[in-house]
């Protein structure tokens, strides 16, 4: 049987609700200093020929550009588990001086890491037409409401570029808080989920894989020196297991629905509308994020549009279990496989 600890996470991390409004501690409105830092590093980058994200971390110079990302590591990774900042007027910008201003500061704090067998670095997160409900189709593609789930990396960001019409709020909640939750009201659920499950790569893994799945259990919750951490994405899990011929027992799907329950609860789920401008930080072993179904304007260029970075911590990161922390069958805190011509 495994073997947990049995009590409940008591780090900022594990929140409710009712935290999140009460203390807004995790919300930083960029001051006009950081605003000009901003434009004057993407102005020498540019002016220089380097373009997001041909540049790296030598090429970022900026003593308050580097505070400011101190705040959202220790932020990330000791406060809430996830920051915003506020204030970025971006219809003042290109596009090229906006990607290079998101990839400096992410630069500062974090590693990028690529997001799709494609090797984007920074992604586009709008509708492409496409149905969610195929296996194959990862929800960034699709319009349509997202379970709650992790990303893949220690941290995922979004820059707003164009909000939506209507819906599309982005929602959030603490796994730490879930846990303690399940801890509290039905522990039975809890071996099932620290075992793990095969977790479906949706077309992702190597070349030739028909359904690629994870060659391994992958843990929901993980301990690992001394604290705990989560990855959870039901509809993945349930394809998965399906691909391997071992089907989600029913305690263990009681467990999988019990999580969703939760999240979207009032009680854990906490909302938030983006505005063009505002990024969104979040790190993934302790906050899941999910998505309000939404609906585009009808001008083609007016499209819900979020720039989206994968990365892992820069300095400080938690330690995490092996296995827990392999999960594209690519070793620890490594991306997925690029396709063959990529990697070539």
């Amino acid at each position: 049987m495994t073997e947990y600890p049995l009590t409940p996470v008591t780090e900022k991390s594990a929140w409710t609700a009712a935290d999140m409004a009460a203390d807004r501690s995790w919300t930083r409105h960029l001051s006009d200093d950081e605003i000009g830092e901003l434009e004057r590093v993407a102005r020498e980058l540019l002016d220089a020929g380097k373009r997001a994200p041909n540049f790296g971390l030598a090429d970022v110079q900026s003593a308050t550009l580097k505070s400011l990302a101190d705040w959202i590591a220790n932020e990330l990774e000791h406060g809430r588990g996830c920051a915003v900042l506020r204030g970025l007027e971006v219809d003042r910008y290109a596009r090229d001086e906006i990607e290079a201003m998101y990839w400096a500061l992410t630069l500062l704090f974090a590693v990028p890491m690529h997001q799709n067998p494609d090797g984007d670095l920074i992604g586009e997160v709008t509708d492409k037409g496409l149905d969610y409900n195929d296996p194959l189709i990862r929800g960034y593609k699709t319009k349509q409401k997202l379970f709650f789930h992790c990303d893949g990396m220690d941290l995922v960001s979004l820059l707003c570029l164009q909000p939506s019409m209507s819906g599309g709020e982005s929602q959030i909640a603490s796994s730490m808080a879930v846990y303690n939750e399940i801890l509290a009201t039905h522990p039975e659920y809890l071996p099932p989920l620290l075992e793990g499950f095969h977790f479906n790569l949706r077309g992702e893994g190597e070349a030739g894989e028909t359904h690629p799945v994870t060659r391994h259990k992958v843990p929901v919750y993980s301990w690992c020196d001394g604290r705990l951490s989560c990855r959870y994405l039901r509809k993945a899990i349930v394809e998965g297991q399906q691909f391997v011929g071992e089907p989600v027992s029913d305690l263990a799907l009681a467990a999988l629905d019990y999580m969703q329950e939760l999240c979207v609860s009032d009680k854990f789920r906490f909302d938030m509308d983006f505005q063009p401008g505002d990024m969104q930080i979040l790190n993934n072993y302790v906050t899941l994020h999910s998505r309000a179904a939404f609906e585009d304007w009808p001008e083609p260029g007016r499209k819900r549009n979020l720039l989206r970075i994968w990365m892992n911590m820069r300095e400080g990161a938690r330690q995490l279990d092996p296995q827990f922390a392999d999960h594209y069958n690519m070793g620890p805190r490594t991306p997925m496989r690029l396709r063959d011509d990529r990697a070539a």
